[in-house]
């Protein structure tokens, strides 16, 4: 997840009132919030928050934008820069979803344009009410209301640089429960995209990326790969779930809040829920590489065992234990 320091563009919080299996009205704001420190503070909490959060889907928008309206919504935004305009609108097809989803509740509605070293975006959250106790001016204690910051349920992102650039994966949100989470997809115009080998091959690269990371000892490195080889390859014949705090638990037991973290870095774009792709775990145990003139495959053990030795002063891979059948295939050549 990112620490770089945001830079709120714009943000506006309107209201969504609804009870279960009732029916959804909004409050609007008229204005823009001012950003100040409690409004900077107030976002920095929430990005924080979303993006060391599991269980986050990943897709791009919808192609019917009558079906889902997001995608001319934010293009519109792109070109006039009018914030509210696009905040109220984006509000109004909230309001249809939430009246759509019985168990759908009210909440604060935070809209926000957002920048940093690492991406452009716009943030929805919503927001819920906690009541706290606070002194006043007399000493005496009293009811304080205000927002729940530190329990995220529903919220979303769209990466406005990876949308104009075409590129495949610019909207996310939390997966959270199921039809709750159903109606928030479906107002981001959300097609969430979960493609079983490729995630499989960026839980490998990112679990290859924290090993190195960690600066493991060769005998550490085989085992987190031999716990992730296993691990994986029973979840994928099983059609077991990847949940990315179960998976960290399991492979890296000494520190799997490390794993986990590394894991869920928004630069991996990594979601749970899918079936590991048993094809896409052999890098864990083996290596395969090719030049031009040559292919090879070797388990990593192998550079354990003495089975191949790789010198790094002549730049030469040794091979022992030649099997009969290839020695007699180079003694012809």
């Amino acid at each position: 997840m990112s620490t770089s320091p945001n830079t709120i563009q714009h943000l506006i919080i309107h209201q969504l009132h609804k009870e279960p299996n009732g029916p959804a009205r909004v409050a609007l704001s008229s204005t823009e919030m001012p950003i100040n420190s409690a409004a900077q503070r107030l976002v920095d909490h929430l990005c924080q928050l979303y993006g060391s959060r599991n269980g986050k889907g990943f897709g791009k928008f919808e192609e019917d934008e009558h079906e889902y309206p997001m995608p001319a919504l934010v293009r519109r935004y792109v070109d006039s820069s009018d914030f509210l305009g696009f905040s109220q609108q984006a509000i109004a097809q909230l309001q249809v979803r939430a009246e759509q989803e019985p168990e759908a509740s009210g909440a604060y509605v935070l809209m926000a344009h957002v920048s940093n070293s690492a991406m452009d975006f716009l943030f929805f959250a919503l927001v819920g009410e906690v009541i706290g106790t606070a002194v006043n001016a007399d000493m005496h204690l009293e009811d304080s209301i205000h927002l729940d910051m530190d329990h995220l349920r529903v919220a979303g992102r769209i990466d406005l640089g990876v949308w104009q650039a075409g590129g495949e994966r610019y909207v996310s949100f939390l997966r959270g429960r199921g039809d709750v989470a159903a109606y928030f997809k479906l107002f981001l115009g959300c097609n969430d995209m979960v493609t079983p080998l490729k995630e499989t091959q960026k839980l490998v690269k990112g679990l290859e990326q924290f090993v190195e990371q960690q600066a493991l000892s060769a005998q550490d490195r085989d085992e987190v790969f031999q716990r992730a080889h296993n691990l994986l390859d029973e979840m994928g014949n099983e059609q077991g779930e990847v949940n990315l705090a179960e998976v960290a638990s399991q492979i890296y037991p000494d520190a799997p809040q490390a794993l986990q973290d590394a894991l869920q870095h928004d630069d991996l774009g990594l979601v749970d829920g899918f079936v590991p792709d048993r094809r896409a775990i052999k890098p864990l145990m083996r290596f395969k590489a090719a030049a031009p003139e040559w292919k090879l495959e070797f388990d990593r053990a192998s550079l354990r065992s003495g089975a191949v030795i790789y010198d790094k002063h002549s730049d030469t891979l040794v091979l022992s234990n030649i099997p009969d059948k290839l020695k007699k295939a180079l003694l012809e050549q």
